[in-house]
């Protein structure tokens, strides 16, 4: 190997070295772990897959929990949500592979869909709401079918704490039991970052269930939907998602918005002239009286 030298600054000291040592010292660099763990952690999904199918060494390194942890909440922008049932690697696929809940049920039913993002209950509380004018209140002294009935909002106890994945769904009508109807509904559509690993989603014995409903029987300006851990319901980023003002579209905007925060998502469709909105609440949940991992609430025009 020839011996050029080559010049580097050592803070206030110049040294000469030779191209020997310089290359032994990009080998030491290469497979020093602590340092790739610590460059993998700024990596993609897409680059960590491909670091890690270029040798034996990368592929141990790439496939430590910790790393797959990072990038999830990293690229989810979440806080850490402690011990899950799953590995980090596999929950990061279920996020980001592409797939919503249309894709495992109902698919004949489904239009379009758009992925709102990430957010976290921090509690097992839950405010479901069509109304996103404030102030949210949480009305205790009624059930749960009375409240939808007449407020549209209601309280759901018992939600697995952790990480959610949001998306707005678009999909047909008689996907519902109004036979008078054959056009689309709206579908806020939100689910535990577990679920579609879970046995009991996978095998079909767990499913949604209806909470109850609430009719709007004159003109609504839009569909508008919200989902609020209410241990969070005073935070202040709770009340950008309430300032409608920021992020709904123009009067004259149809096309479906969206805003979602650290302990809530809400979504909002401006409508053009209506008789009323039919809204519907369900939920799953990982058993009989398991915890809810799955909310939907559907809106369709009267």
């Amino acid at each position: 190997m020839s011996l050029e030298i080559s010049w580097v600054v050592d803070k206030h000291k110049v040294v000469n070295t030779s191209s020997r040592a310089l290359l032994m010292a990009v080998l030491l660099l290469t497979y020093e772990e602590d340092l790739w763990t610590e460059i993998a952690k700024f990596l993609d999904g897409r680059s960590l897959v491909m670091l890690a199918s270029t040798s034996k060494w990368f592929h141990r390194i790439i496939m430590e929990d910790i790393i797959w942890k990072h990038a999830c909440l990293r690229d989810l922008q979440v806080p850490d949500p402690g011990k899950v049932a799953f590995k980090w690697i596999n929950l990061y696929a279920a996020a980001f592979n592409g797939c919503h809940s249309y894709k495992f049920r109902q698919q004949d039913k489904h239009i379009d869909w758009m992925r709102i993002g990430a957010f976290s209950f921090d509690s097992q509380n839950a405010l479901l709401t069509e109304n996103l004018i404030p102030p949210l209140k949480v009305l205790k002294e009624k059930t749960t079918e009375k409240m939808l009935e007449s407020n549209g909002c209601c309280v759901v106890r018992n939600v697995k704490s952790g990480i959610w994945i949001a998306d707005l769904q678009l999909v047909r009508c008689p996907v519902c039991d109004l036979n008078t109807c054959d056009g689309t509904m709206q579908v806020l559509d939100a689910r535990h970052i577990e679920l579609f690993l879970s046995e009991g989603y996978q095998d079909g014995s767990w499913d949604y269930e209806l909470l109850g409903s609430h009719n709007e029987k004159k003109q609504a300006n839009g569909a508008s939907a919200g989902i609020f851990d209410i241990k969070h319901l005073k935070d202040r980023s709770t009340s950008a998602v309430l300032d409608l003002k920021s992020w709904v579209g123009k009067p004259n905007d149809w096309q479906p918005k969206a805003m979602i925060t650290s302990y809530a998502v809400a979504v909002n469709t401006n409508l053009q002239e209506n008789e009323g909105l039919h809204v519907k609440f369900h939920v799953m949940k990982s058993g009989k009286n398991g915890e809810i991992v799955s909310i939907r609430m559907s809106e369709q025009l009267q």
